[in-house]
């Protein structure tokens, strides 16, 4: 139905035609489809968290084998929809409270990279299939990066001051009724939502630009299934290129429609979100170039 309503709009209404019309109708349709699933999907995870607290997440990971806590830590990454750099801070008092480096970097990881944004966009776009493997795949990553990073026993290139911990974290009980759990639910998705539009605008038009006039054959050139240097390529384009998901998909999108395989499209969003040179200069105030690199390895 609203494909329809957009192609009376940009056909009958404005009389575009070609690929002018080609490139106006997508960036229509995607934008108000991907504002519509950004809203739904993450005020439902944001009612969602209201019923946990990061303290207690800290806490709770204490003391736990290692492997538990890079599950864990993953896991937790998918309700922080945070994009590589703003990911950081919460990276940051994982440390100081002296949670295993491991874990803080299975967060790290996955916390740009798996999140309800992604989980909508793809979603939307590619169907549940894509969007579990993508997940799935992605928190894989995310554990088993932070688990060897763990086992490289590199503690002491952490270059920022740990202080130790005066004493055990205090479990702080959440208790919020119905209509505050809503009302923050909503505050935090509108806040949320003011901060991301904006890449949803401009990665919806440069996809368009791409669907309407950059030809199939260039694409399929360089990131086609021909090119058994694809996904490398595809990662070493994204690494420079910074972006959240809301702004990376939609590009993924038009790529696919060009010729680019899915595993590729899927490498290249990982590259853009979980790794970007923002975060890499960052993160070099806070880490020897060794940890540094084994991150971005």
């Amino acid at each position: 139905m609203w494909k329809e309503t957009v192609d009376y709009l940009t056909v009958d209404i404005l009389g575009l035609s070609g690929r002018v019309n080609e490139t106006i109708n997508f960036f229509i349709y995607d934008v108000i489809k991907i504002w519509f699933l950004l809203l739904t999907i993450i005020f439902l995870v944001s009612y969602l968290r209201t019923h946990f607290n990061t303290e207690y997440v800290r806490q709770h990971l204490q003391g736990k084998s290692q492997f538990y806590g890079n599950i864990l830590a993953s896991l937790f990454g998918i309700i922080t929809p945070f994009c590589s750099c703003s990911a950081i801070p919460l990276f940051l008092g994982f440390i100081q409270a002296r949670i295993p480096l491991g874990v803080t970097f299975s967060y790290l990881i996955s916390s740009p990279m798996n999140n309800e944004i992604a989980i909508a966009l793809l979603f939307g776009m590619f169907g549940w299939k894509v969007t579990a493997i993508y997940i799935g795949f992605g928190l894989l990553v995310a554990i088993f990066g932070g688990y060897f990073i763990g086992k490289a026993k590199m503690d002491k290139y952490i270059l920022m001051d740990v202080k130790p911990m005066e004493g055990e974290l205090d479990e702080v009980v959440i208790k919020l009724s119905n209509k505050q759990r809503v009302k923050e639910a909503y505050e935090y998705t509108l806040d949320l939502f003011k901060k991301i539009y904006i890449y949803v605008l401009i990665g919806v038009g440069i996809g368009a630009f791409i669907h309407g006039y950059i030809a199939t054959d260039f694409i399929t050139k360089y990131a086609g299934a021909d090119n058994p240097f694809a996904v490398l390529v595809a990662v070493l384009v994204g690494i420079p290129m910074y972006s959240n998901a809301a702004g990376v998909i939609p590009l993924v999108q038009v790529l696919t429609s060009k010729g680019m395989l899915i595993g590729t499209a899927l490498s290249f969003m990982m590259a853009v979100t979980a790794l970007s040179l923002p975060e890499a200069m960052i993160l070099k105030r806070i880490l020897h170039v060794k940890l540094l690199g084994l991150f971005l390895v």
